[in-house]
């Protein structure tokens, strides 16, 4: 493989691919930022400039207004600082310990088997590569870079309501170049807990399997929500109910999924079969595994099962649990909810089946809630509580975000869209999305704040396939140039 630096080397604009690979070696995961925002407060007085951190890891860098600019209103660049950090199976890397891997991929740039963190590292590496340019023309700037966006937006949350004098606010955490997003949806997350016991195995002969699905393309859980791609839950599911209550299946362990905010790619299960039911077993399984993959054909193309001898476990989860589990996985709602009455195929509310992990004494399952509509967020989230509470279930909800509410209006928006018409050729797409952004909880502590969001085209964020279009970030600098040099 290629070292990192030659990797980048010759991408433009160069001092952010530059910046973009530095920020790679540091290891970033959400609700361990330690490293990064120490790094980032470094840097800002290593540029001489004034920089600060709050108390949750927040970091604030201000650059002065250049010549000319002294009495525009001041404008926050905003990004997040830690990534989603998702691994294949197969791949051996320690996301608390290891630099990514950049990958190039023709016009592409990807990682070798983990996610590449453009989301939002480039948002990052573009406001460094700004601050540090003394040859441009702005506005006084603001360089806001939050902790924990992908599991809760903390950050955001608790910025204080007094350290922004910004007025304009360009967040670069939108992933399709050539549009503007000026909304998104606000979101909750609602995790059950299911108490079981351990229980011997009946007497009898019994044989051991590790049933495992994967090679799902997963994606994120609200752009991702209705592109028809599978849940490796509810498909591992599937089988387990059929081998529960057909084939005398007994579940000894589960795990699936990941992160509340990715569709699950990968889950597996360490099962046991009474010997008299195992070739009914196995044939179920090829049975229901070729089924599933003729009905994901056209979303899932790489979907597998597989179904391997195992090592007979002591115990098994009781009965009773098992039997609860497997259908409220069955009946856990999981997908776009409701689509928008006003835009047209716009998703308005949805829910992702994010994970399901065992610990000691219980099976910890994770959800994640989202709407635009902030009473059907919360009808989606007692909805799944419902459905948690007839399993007999502890439930429990997040403190949630709220959602950012379009302002056509905007004339940061406006100014947005004659700079790309003119470097363009062409209108720019205005939409809300169905993602969280961090500008509703800015915009809730800054009401008055004018802000707009967009960068280059990422696909495949929050999974291995994570990539970026190379020539788009390019595009993405020299509008976001432009922008500031129209703001005076």
């Amino acid at each position: 493989m290629k070292q990192q630096k030659d990797i980048l080397k010759g991408l433009k604009p160069e001092r952010v691919w530059h910046w973009f690979g530095e920020i790679m070696q540091i290891p970033r995961p959400s609700k361990h930022e330690e490293r990064i925002s120490d790094w980032l407060v470094q840097w800002g007085k290593d540029h001489g400039l004034e920089t600060k951190s709050d108390k949750l890891g927040n970091v604030l860098i201000r650059k002065p207004a250049s010549k000319g600019y002294e009495k525009s209103p001041w404008v926050v660049l905003q990004a997040h600082m830690d990534m989603v950090c998702e691994k294949n199976s197969t791949k051996k890397f320690d996301f608390m310990k290891d630099a990514i891997q950049p990958v190039l991929d023709g016009e592409w740039l990807t990682a070798d088997g983990t996610t590449l963190g453009a989301d939002d590292g480039i948002g990052m590496a573009t406001i460094l590569a700004i601050l540090e340019d003394k040859k441009l023309q702005h506005p006084a700037l603001e360089a806001l870079i939050t902790v924990d966006e992908e599991t809760g937006l903390t950050g955001a949350n608790g910025l204080s309501k007094s350290w922004l004098k910004s007025e304009v606010l360009l967040n670069f955490d939108d992933e399709d170049e050539g549009e503007y997003c000026i909304g998104c949806a606000g979101g909750i997350d609602t995790v059950a807990e299911m108490d079981y016991r351990q229980v011997k195995v009946e007497s009898g002969k019994w044989k051991a399997f590790k049933l495992r699905v994967g090679g799902l393309v997963g994606g994120h859980s609200g752009d991702d929500i209705n592109r028809g791609r599978a849940n490796a839950n509810k498909l591992l599911n599937r089988i387990l109910w059929d081998g529960t209550y057909r084939h005398g299946m007994r579940l000894a362990t589960i795990d699936g999924g990941n992160l509340r905010n990715a569709i699950a790619r990968e889950a597996e299960a360490l099962v046991c079969v009474p010997e008299d039911k195992v070739r009914a077993f196995k044939t179920m399984v090829t049975k229901m595994g070729k089924a599933m993959v003729f009905e994901f054909r056209s979303t899932e193309p790489d979907m597998e099962f597989e179904l391997r001898d195992a090592e007979m476990p002591k115990k098994v989860v009781d009965a009773d649990t098992q039997e609860r589990l497997v259908g409220l996985v069955y009946a856990c709602a999981h997908g776009v909810l409701a689509m928008s009455r006003e835009i047209e195929n716009f998703v308005e509310t949805s829910t992702n089946l994010a994970s399901i992990k065992m610990e000691k004494n219980f099976i910890r399952i994770a959800t994640s809630q989202r709407s635009s509509v902030e009473s059907a967020k919360l009808a989606a989230a007692a909805k799944l509580e419902a459905t948690f509470r007839l399993a007999g279930c502890r439930v429990s909800h997040s403190d949630g975000y709220p959602g950012w509410t379009p302002n056509p209006d905007s004339r940061v928006l406006k100014v947005g869209v004659d700079v790309y018409k003119k470097m363009y050729g062409k209108e720019p797409v205005v939409r809300a999305i169905h993602a969280g952004l961090e500008c509703g909880l800015i915009g809730e502590k800054y009401p008055q704040m004018d802000m707009i969001s967009y960068g280059p085209t990422l696909r495949g964020v929050h999974s291995p396939d994570e990539r970026i279009e190379i020539k788009t970030v390019e595009m993405f600098w020299n509008q976001t140039l432009e922008i500031l040099k129209k703001l005076k």
